[in-house]
């Protein structure tokens, strides 16, 4: 169910906090003291991962504390809409779909403190939750997958990389728009999101904790230096082991124009560095569509 389409106010430039700066964004709202900011709940399938395939329902946060310039969610973290709703909400609208599986994602769903609360609840109800986290942020939490996707350095938003060019022809009107929808001339977004897409301390604590996959969203072969050398520090940090099996190749797009243009050369990549390949299937199925 699409949840809201109230645009929520712009971070402020003083905060550098994470769950704090989405709540300066959404202060005047009637929020429940255990509720989340959810953008949409739906029953899908799962479209990427070592789970793809299987049906699922979906909790989309909203928030996010990166901005990547191809943003597949831009109603999440570039123009972040949502209506609050308490976890005994959730839980319902979860149980009213026939689904073993819960994703659990955003934006960046492990902003908020409630997001653990909803993942023990689910747990003791015993669905299988996947988390779909950039890896900047650990909680204290049950999560049977960790799906983790560290930002490379292509996906910060530059004047060349502009995230207006993902972002739908029904979205583009100066009324919709928030002014976080474009890099705006001071580069603010594109300095924030440099500084914090990447947490080493954060990824290592998650990898420790958690079933995890790495799911790298590749755009071209001038990534993969970048790949290697985080899969080495990572590797050196964890008490673990990251295995190449737990490593997954995404080709970038939100299109299924823009898969064409990106699929063939990543999967030769995973072939390349023994990597696994994992397709976009919801883009494949249905394109750019919402709840999907």
């Amino acid at each position: 169910m699409p949840v809201s389409h109230s645009v929520d106010r712009e971070p402020s430039e003083a905060t550098n906090s994470t769950e704090n700066e989405h709540q300066n964004q959404t202060d005047n709202d009637d929020r429940p003291d255990d509720g989340l900011p959810i953008n949409e709940l739906f029953y899908s399938l799962q479209g990427e991962g070592t789970l793809a395939g299987v049906p699922s329902v979906f909790v989309r946060t909203s928030g996010c504390n990166l901005r990547c310039w191809f943003c597949d969610s831009y109603h999440t973290s570039w123009e972040p809409t949502h209506a609050w709703m308490s976890l005994e909400e959730i839980l319902a609208e979860i149980e009213s779909y026939d689904a073993d599986h819960v994703v659990l994602t955003g934006g960046e769903p492990l902003l908020h403190d409630a997001s653990a609360d909803l993942l023990s609840e689910l747990d003791d109800r015993g669905y299988h939750t996947t988390v779909e986290t950039n890896g900047t942020i650990h909680r204290d939490a049950p999560i049977d997958l960790a799906s983790i996707s560290p930002k490379l350095e292509s996906s910060t938003p530059t004047p060349e990389r502009d995230p207006r060019s993902e972002i739908p022809e029904e979205s583009r009107n100066g009324e919709r728009r928030s002014r976080g929808a474009a890099n705006r001339g001071d580069g603010e977004w594109e300095q924030r999101h440099e500084s914090a897409r990447l947490d080493l301390d954060a990824l290592t604590e998650l990898v420790e904790t958690h079933p995890f996959q790495l799911k790298f969203v590749v755009t071209d072969a001038d990534d993969m230096p970048e790949i290697l050398d985080l899969l080495a520090e990572l590797r050196d940090a964890a008490t673990v082991p990251i295995r190449d099996e737990n490593v997954l190749l995404m080709p970038e797009g939100a299109t299924r124009e823009r898969l064409a243009e990106t699929r063939t050369r990543t999967a030769e990549l995973a072939m390349e560095h023994g990597f696994r390949y994992t397709p976009r299937l919801h883009v494949d199925l249905w394109n750019d569509a919402p709840e999907t």
